[in-house]
């Protein structure tokens, strides 16, 4: 397995690969199952796939977890090279924020970017497309694949790619879940035993709430349902929402494929999940 830590190494090799599509899988290290199985889809679609590991600082807020974001290299490198993958890219800061970040060029989504994790993170998405874009550019990918964990985040990034007509295949690769339902994520480790043991009710509540919705609740009742739910098994909710799929926006009568997405506090963990369905 190749490891590129400069833009000059990674672009020397990536000129010689002229036979075979490229593919991309972006992380920000500390990898999971759900990380490996995205690297199995991506090998699924070609022979070369390149994983990046970089923690992006400009998608973090001043008083979000980027100085205690777990950071694990060489375990996750001994991964990746178990799956066989191609290469890893690890640039650093410097290399990909050469003028720092108060200078740098970004790129904003409108509308999708400020709306459920959009508002309670400003310019989080601002700094997800923008890392995005960049690794775009840089590894020039023929295929990217991404998780729908992060559901906002695949949609923010497939019509930053529309809009700048990327010639990029986007995949959305289903959530990886433990066995009891949890999402798998690198912030699962801040959860106390206790947390971790309470932290599947999400997946059951998003579950109970898209069969109300099958049986013709309306979203909005829906939501409150669900808000008062999370309240009461000791969440704290940031938000709880039924949107349409495509574009994350309000539900109107004649939506069919729905998704609910929801993002609560279990301490001082920040969980998101969300479940995708057809009423």
């Amino acid at each position: 397995m190749l490891v590129f830590s400069s833009l000059s190494e990674l672009r020397g090799w990536r000129a010689q690969q002229t036979a075979d599509p490229v593919a991309l899988v972006p992380t920000m290290g500390n990898l999971h199952q759900g990380h490996l199985q995205l690297v199995k889809r991506a090998q699924q679609a070609t022979s070369q796939v390149v994983v990046s590991i970089f923690v992006n600082p400009m998608q973090f807020a001043a008083n979000e977890d980027l100085d205690r974001y777990p950071r694990t290299f060489a375990e996750d490198c001994a991964a990746l090279e178990a799956l066989g993958v191609t290469a890893v890219f690890a640039p650093t800061v410097e290399d990909v924020y050469p003028r720092g970040l108060a200078n740098q060029t970004s790129v904003t989504v409108p509308e999708i970017s400020d709306i459920l994790c959009g508002a309670s993170r400003p310019g989080h998405f601002r700094g997800v497309a923008t890392i995005v874009c960049k690794l775009f550019n840089m590894v020039q990918p023929d295929i990217a694949v991404f998780g729908q964990k992060d559901y906002q985040q695949l949609q923010v990034i497939r019509l930053m790619a529309a809009d700048l007509s990327m010639s990029v295949d986007i995949i959305g690769e289903p959530t990886e879940r433990a066995e009891d339902g949890l999402a798998l994520s690198s912030r699962n480790g801040y959860l106390t035993t206790e947390e971790r043991a309470k932290a599947p009710f999400i997946y059951q509540l998003l579950q109970q709430l898209a069969e109300q919705l099958q049986q013709g609740v309306a979203p909005a009742e829906v939501e409150q349902r669900g808000l008062t739910a999370l309240t009461e098994q000791g969440f704290r909710p940031d938000y709880l929402s039924v949107r349409r799929q495509q574009d994350l926006q309000p539900v109107a009568a004649a939506d069919t494929k729905l998704v609910i997405l929801l993002a609560a506090y279990l301490g001082n963990t920040r969980l998101i999940d969300n479940l995708c369905m057809q009423r």
